[in-house]
């Protein structure tokens, strides 16, 4: 399992003009194929008139599925330039499409491809790019009167707090580098004075700090 990965924190226009034509790159970050496929078919709706939509998405920490569309290009010009890009990046969970507007110059071959990776590589350069980063879910459970303190000291020490739960006590939900679960609890023990439920769960990704 990857420990990080880079993806788009949100959609995005980026456009290029090469020998009139227009290449229109539209990023948007993905979870599922479903997703992807559904930016896709938007992307379709908002440019009824373009001669092509090319599309390329990685989906998965590893990067385990990865597909590419060429739309009516030439083979192996369209979405396979787009689809190196955005690994080469190391990019994943991230969908691109590429719309042309024909300008009436033929590119060739090699400048389709240079064309159709060149602006999805700008586009994430303009974008910008967030890096998730695997960690371990935990709760901690702490009784009502010590709650704020151990909430206010956990945010204070870089702590990732995900989510507070109120009911018989205090449940808040964190996210933990593998590495540190041994020190936290120490320190948990410490803190509360041994007052703190502490249960690992399971694995997640999350903003890296």
């Amino acid at each position: 399992m990857q420990d990080e990965y880079r993806t788009v924190e949100h959609e995005g226009v980026h456009e290029i003009e090469i020998s009139r034509s227009r290449f229109i790159c539209a990023l948007a970050p993905a979870a599922t194929e479903e997703e992807a496929q559904a930016f896709v078919a938007r992307v379709r709706k908002e440019h009824p008139t373009a001669r092509h939509h090319c599309w390329a998405y990685v989906i998965g920490a590893d990067g385990s599925v990865q597909k590419a569309s060429d739309d009516g290009e030439p083979g192996g010009t369209a979405g396979v330039p787009m689809l190196q890009m955005l690994v080469r990046r190391e990019t994943r969970y991230v969908v691109a499409v590429v719309t042309r507007y024909f300008g009436g110059v033929k590119l060739g071959a090699g400048g389709l491809i240079r064309a159709y990776g060149g602006v999805v590589g700008e586009a994430l350069d303009t974008l910008g790019t967030v890096t998730r980063r695997r960690f371990r879910l935990a709760t901690v459970g702490i009784d009502h009167q010590r709650a704020g303190k151990l909430e206010n000291e956990l945010r204070a020490t870089g702590r990732a707090v995900r989510e507070v739960t109120y009911g018989a006590d205090v449940s808040i939900e964190i996210g933990l580098p593998e590495a540190d679960v041994a020190a936290f609890r120490a320190w948990l023990a410490d803190t509360t004075a041994g007052a703190a439920r502490f249960e690992l769960g399971g694995e997640a990704y999350g903003d890296a700090t």
